[in-house]
């Protein structure tokens, strides 16, 4: 006899990505996405300011 705890943990799971997206999807709030992209991309420009290609990078700005 299993409840649904036991059910839950035998079905497959989903990244990050797919979790995140389907609470979107559940919740409408689809403004959370400009701001998440908006937060991926600074990040993005703080890792790569440390790297090699930071000259590259500062020649856009």
């Amino acid at each position: 006899m299993s409840n649904d705890f036991e059910k839950a943990s035998q079905e497959k799971q989903g990244n990050i990505l797919t979790e995140f997206m389907g609470f979107l999807g559940q919740t409408r709030k689809f403004w959370l996405l400009p701001l998440l992209l908006v937060m991926l991309a600074l990040a993005a420009l703080l890792i790569l300011s440390s790297t090699a290609a930071a000259p590259f990078i500062y020649t856009l700005f």
